[in-house]
């Protein structure tokens, strides 16, 4: 592999982050982490990252951001809006958070560099597309070459998430041995439930739909 063998994860503590520090832990020789408090609803978010990456022998930086919920208004970070159960058509869900993974994979490379770290690991992916517009690969191959150029510095972001679906991702948790971790300890539910979540929130039917088809395969 190119440049230094570390890696840098932006990690949430959810199911597609988690997968991804322990991919990242099979791809690299050292793995750190870091953690956005962005004046998030579910403050458990932040001790369940910890709790994951201490017990995978992690080094976490957990980073202030929470400018975020005073620019924009979301159902993540705004207690007085509500989680939509339905998509609409017209307009992403009201959980995008306006610019969330641009400002964290900025932070994260400027932390990195800082550590000489050049690779950086992100979970957002496109295969079950959400309508949210920085979830997309022509997004990161365009932020990553902003962030070479800005700072003058290799990065190399790693999607390793970007074309699976939660079929596929609950798969690779499975490969890496921790598909248990992954269903019982994080948080990815919209509502602040650990593991199999509220089941009514878009985040959580996703997940169950795609557990449920990968355990009918798997047998």
């Amino acid at each position: 592999m190119s440049k230094n063998n570390k890696a840098l994860v932006v990690f949430s503590g959810g199911q597609d982050s988690t997968t991804c520090l322990f991919w990242a832990l099979k791809k690299f020789e050292e793995v750190e982490a870091v953690s956005f408090d962005y004046g998030q609803k579910h403050r458990l978010e932040l001790e369940v990252a910890q709790k994951i990456a201490a017990d995978a022998g992690v080094p976490l930086r957990v980073l202030k951001l929470d400018l975020l919920s005073q620019i924009t208004s979301n159902a993540l970070t705004n207690p007085e809006v509500d989680v939509e159960i339905d998509k609409p058509d017209h307009r992403p869900p009201n959980t995008l958070v306006e610019g969330r993974n641009m400002l964290f994979l900025t932070y994260a490379a400027v932390y990195a560099k800082s550590k000489d770290i050049h690779h950086l690991v992100t979970g957002v992916g496109q295969a079950d597309y959400s309508g949210y517009p920085d979830c997309r690969d022509e997004f990161i191959r365009s932020l990553n070459q902003t962030l070479n150029l800005s700072m003058d510095f290799p990065y190399e972001i790693h999607t390793p998430l970007m074309w699976r679906n939660k079929e596929e991702i609950w798969q690779l948790a499975d490969q890496l041995d921790v598909f248990d971790l992954v269903r019982t300890q994080t948080l990815t539910c919209y509502n602040g439930i650990i593991g199999d979540g509220c089941g009514n929130c878009p985040s959580c039917k996703l997940r169950k739909n795609g557990l449920e088809s990968y355990l009918r395969k798997r047998g």
